[in-house]
């Protein structure tokens, strides 16, 4: 009789216990916690299993699998939020953590996080104090309001802006102002969500101020609102009331304006060769009661929402429930206070990243792209320094560029490349086009040039 066979692929699969006893997993337990190290055993078992019984794998050896449990390892005690190096030219990049902090901005993050501070205590009187403090004095003095207060980020500043002023009320808002920011929010949901009833006047392309004027009920009406346009553009056949003529209206009618700008900015972006995007400065000075903007993006601080405006309405949004379960933390407290400073001592350009790429010129940038093109030249790596065009980003500015050189490589294998790339120790974030990968300077921290080119050529190896 013929001997029978074991034909079950998973016969030579460890047990975990016999797995565990592997030299690599005994130094993996004296280095973790032994609960991990058995979590990571059984995870690294069951992927194999999985691919085994898919019939695309055989069954390892002890040793592979013992390091494929110690790969496992490393990659779940290793912090999945990490830094990048952003070769793309998108200057506030959305998926890249938009603006960074400035040195001062970073110091003070530092210093809030490692101490106790004044957070929510009142030095002279000796008593508890408030937190929007360290941020309202300098967001009045940069702008003109009479009071403000800081929330997570700007989409909360609308939603408690809403729900203070138009709770159950009528919001009256131009039809091309529905806009959609990242991650498919769109403002009609947001304001769903305060309570507040939309009312669409106008058309998409074309809105007049009777339009407004037409759908104001006053005992209805909460609230006229006007979104600024910070990430798209309607051209051609247009018209839209200024803001000026809508907080007009509002007065007649006693009805308050809020202007939501979305980015928001502190400087004019026109000094910088771009279309003139509405400061904030300029939104209060309209006479806007509520002015609402991003502490990020624009401004180049931390993710945070900005509220402005007069100073009883301002009180109202303090006392608000919902302003707690917005509020900001010690360190987005500290980068925020910290960036303002560099705007009221007019170091703002020099200090904030954001504006120093902004303001970078070409020739600066020439520079550099020619340098990296010569260091990977003598590797081995043909490369051509070409005219390009940078983004500022973060949902501001649409179709507004600025010109910039960039370093092309040309290779057939671009894709791959790029994938090696972003897989690097520190991942290097491109732009795919022409069957050729580009990298912009103008986004590249000159602290991070030494570890692009290794890692550049590194990916061609």
């Amino acid at each position: 009789m013929a001997k029978k066979t074991n034909s079950n692929p998973l016969r030579h699969l460890p047990a975990v216990d016999a797995l565990l006893a592997h030299s690599l997993l005994q130094a993996e337990m004296a280095r973790h916690n032994r609960d991990l190290v058995v979590d990571a055993a059984r995870e690294t078992l069951a992927a194999i299993r999985a691919d085994v019984l898919a019939g695309g794998a055989t069954v390892p050896p002890l040793d592979a699998i013992a390091a494929k449990t110690v790969a496992h390892m490393q990659k779940i005690v290793s912090p999945t939020l990490q830094p990048v190096i952003n070769a793309t030219g998108v200057i506030v990049h959305t998926n890249l953590g938009r603006s960074l902090l400035s040195e001062r901005a970073r110091r003070a993050v530092v210093e809030a996080a490692q101490a106790y501070n004044n957070l929510e205590f009142d030095l002279d009187a000796g008593k508890r104090g408030s937190r929007y403090h360290h941020a309202e004095a300098l967001l009045c003095r940069l702008t003109g309001a009479e009071a403000a207060v800081v929330v997570n980020n700007n989409a909360a500043a609308l939603v408690l802006s809403l729900s203070t002023l138009a709770a159950e009320k009528e919001v009256l808002i131009g039809r091309g102002q529905l806009i959609e920011i990242g991650g498919r929010f769109r403002i009609p949901d947001i304001m769903a969500q305060s309570g507040a009833k939309l009312v669409e006047v106008g058309t998409t392309n074309k809105t007049y101020l009777d339009d407004y004027e037409n759908n104001l009920h006053t005992v209805n009406t909460g609230l006229i609102l006007q979104v600024h346009h910070s990430n798209f553009k309607i051209v051609g056949f247009t018209a839209e009331p200024s803001l000026a003529e809508l907080v007009e209206l509002g007065a007649r009618y006693g009805i308050p304006v809020m202007h939501d700008l979305g980015s928001g900015t502190l400087l004019d972006t026109a000094k910088y060769g771009l279309a003139h995007e509405p400061t904030i400065q300029e939104s209060v000075a309209s006479g806007a009661a509520v002015v609402t903007a991003s502490g990020d993006k624009l401004l180049g601080g931390p993710q945070a929402g900005i509220i402005l405006g007069r100073a009883d309405i301002i009180a109202r949004i303090k006392k608000h429930p919902l302003t707690r379960a917005f509020r900001v933390d010690k360190m987005t407290l500290a980068a925020l206070q910290a960036t303002l400073l560099a705007y009221l001592e007019g170091t703002a350009e020099e200090e904030l990243p954001t504006w120093r790429m902004v303001s970078l010129d070409v020739p600066t940038i020439n520079r550099r792209a020619r340098k990296w093109r010569r260091i990977l030249a003598q590797a081995g790596i043909s490369a051509e320094v070409v005219d390009a065009e940078s983004a500022v980003g973060g949902g501001s500015l649409p179709g507004q560029t600025l010109p910039t050189r960039a370093l092309r490589i040309a290779t057939p294998h671009a894709a791959k490349i790029a994938a090696k790339l972003r897989d690097a120790a520190v991942p290097v974030i491109t732009r795919l086009e022409e069957g050729a990968i580009w990298f912009d300077p103008r986004t590249v921290l000159p602290e991070q040039e030494s570890v692009l080119l290794a890692e550049v050529v590194e990916s061609f190896q």
